[in-house]
């Protein structure tokens, strides 16, 4: 029988739940234990999908094709489960099913409500997403509820947890309450008044945490962290100091220090093998100790707001482990580009454009391409960076001088980017597509198995398939591309049923590494393995840092 830990969050948002509930996870993984994990989020919006990332982040795209929380992305870097539709579901997905229900007559004319109705779903959603899992039944599903204690929103979510702890029974169910103990520099310490309060309101609800994992800023002293469990009933040793750290990946080793595993485990009463984190210590070891730099130029608009590009930044940082490199990234405004042109890119190592959607920005993020291109720099145009170096390949070497994406400019005479209207998916459905379509609806989302190219990058990279996951809704139109392979592009993977582009790049001969790609490289990077296409990628930033020292004239800064 699957067992649960709930992971609730106080004080405010953004402590990281996310990240303590994964490093929970790989621990108990280590420990030979099955795991997977769910994210119950309160906003009343069906997925993430159709969020600003100023709101909300990054979307995180699982294999099925979800649009979910970027919280799966660390839950997939942490442990080896992969995330499917079920292990994410929202407020709004949870009174979307109820009013279904409601209106097929299944509650038999009951008056529907918050309790039972909401909350029964709410627990039928965690069972059928823990027993979903990629690992075959799990031993522990660790659910983290979003938002914080005392929000409205989640008090349905809370409610849910308590009664299905109850319903299980004694040794079936646990939780664990993430808080803030912050520092006042007027008053010269710490603060434990707001997790007191946070506690109490989760046991006004009915919830009493069995370990308390409390935020602060360098480790909490002995007689405050006793503070606490007077405060709150919890044990002192389940008060558990998280400090900040440099390194996502210290923190399995943190948590397990301090013993926060053994107590899930005695909570739950398993008795499993004593974990094994040396995995986890070889890769912060090579992440501190490189034996080389790069810096990596990322060019984009949402650049202020790093959350936005969470997977990317990580599966750098797992290639940077995999190379014994310091990859340093740049975040550089392609508006500001627009502006001033691309003289903040001369010193860069290698160039990278991420993924987007809208026309704002687009020119600064073309003359980051042209220029990559034309002073062979090392390039990786992701989704929308891989259309961007279509077009700009289209204008500046094809002389398709008005060349773009119908996304931007729909009366373009030279749409070498288009709206695909129907498309077969691989289980012989037939999706449809138009610029009025529901924008939640009418991407291409997941996993896509495609061959490669022989005798290309391409293949070099990943061998004879690539499988990646999607998330757009624009493509390479294959009208134009026979004309721009002439001039040196090429086509180096493509879908099997549609025949659309999956990959570009340039010949070599043109320059020494180009590559585009149109899915999502990064959702499918893990710090164990790293992943290829990004590993190569630093490389070439050697490899381009290594020529240009040699050409430089003796004296020079290059």
């Amino acid at each position: 029988m699957t067992q649960y830990v709930f992971v609730t969050g106080g004080v405010v948002s953004s402590l990281g739940k996310g990240i303590a509930a994964a490093s929970l996870a790989a621990i108990l993984e280590s420990r030979g234990l099955k795991v997977t994990l769910l994210k119950l989020d309160p906003y009343i919006n069906v997925d993430p999908g159709t969020m600003s990332p100023f709101q909300h982040g990054e979307v995180f795209v699982t294999e099925d094709g979800a649009e979910t929380d970027l919280d799966l992305g660390h839950y997939e870097r942490f442990i080896s489960t992969k995330m499917r539709k079920a292990n994410n579901f929202t407020t709004g997905q949870i009174y979307e099913s109820v009013i279904r229900k409601e209106r097929r007559g299944e509650y038999l004319g009951k008056t529907v409500q918050v309790i039972p109705h909401i909350t029964n779903e709410i627990q039928a959603f965690i069972e059928r997403g823990a027993q979903a899992a990629t690992c075959g039944k799990p031993d522990v599903a660790i659910v983290e509820i979003g938002g914080t204690v005392g929000d409205i929103e989640s008090l349905p979510f809370l409610e849910a947890a308590r009664q299905m702890s109850l319903r299980l029974g004694r040794r079936q169910a646990c939780f664990v309450h993430l808080t803030l103990v912050p520092y006042l520099e007027a008053a010269g310490e710490l603060k434990t008044k707001p997790t007191q309060h946070s506690v109490q309101k989760l046991r006004e609800i009915g919830i009493l945490p069995h370990a308390l994992l409390c935020r602060a800023q360098s480790p909490i002293p002995a007689d405050e962290r006793a503070k606490i469990s007077l405060f709150t009933n919890v044990p002192q040793e389940a008060v558990i100091s998280v400090w900040n750290v440099d390194n996502i990946y210290k923190i399995p080793q943190m948590l397990h220090n301090q013993g926060l595993d053994e107590i899930i485990c005695n909570e739950l009463g398993l008795t499993p093998a004593p974990a094994n984190l040396s995995v986890w210590a070889k890769l912060v070891e090579a992440l501190e100790h490189p034996q080389q730099r790069v810096v990596i130029g990322m060019v984009g608009k949402y650049v202020e707001l790093t959350e936005s590009y969470k997977s990317l930044i990580e599966a750098l940082k797992h290639a940077a482990i995999h190379t014994s490199t310091k990859v340093s990234i740049e975040y550089i405004d392609s508006e500001l580009i627009e502006r001033e042109g691309p003289h903040s890119l001369q010193h860069l190592d290698a160039i990278l454009v991420p993924g987007g959607f809208g026309a704002r920005g687009t020119a600064g993020k073309i003359a980051a391409i042209q220029y990559a291109r034309e002073a062979k720099v090392p390039y990786l145009g992701i989704c929308l960076g891989m259309q961007l170096a279509v077009i700009e390949f289209a204008r500046h070497v094809a002389g398709l001088n008005q060349a773009n994406s119908t996304e931007f400019e729909p009366a373009t005479p030279y749409p070498v980017v288009a709206l695909i209207t129907e498309w077969q998916e691989s289980d012989g459905r037939i999706e449809k597509r138009s610029a009025n379509s529901d924008l939640g609806g009418t991407m291409r989302l997941g996993a896509q198995r495609c061959p490669i190219r022989p005798a290309t990058r391409a293949e070099a990279i990943y061998g004879a398939y690539v499988n990646e996951r999607h998330r757009h809704r624009y493509e390479v139109n294959n009208h134009f591309v026979p004309m721009l392979e002439t001039q040196g592009m090429l086509i180096s993977a493509r879908t099997p049923t549609e025949n659309l582009p999956e990959m570009m790049e340039l010949r070599s001969d043109l320059h020494p590494w180009f590559v585009g790609v149109q899915f999502h490289p990064e959702f499918t990077s893990t710090p164990r393995d790293g992943h290829p296409l990004f590993k190569a990628f630093v490389t070439a930033a050697l490899n381009y840092q290594c020529s240009r020292s040699e050409t430089a004239p003796a004296g020079s800064l290059a």
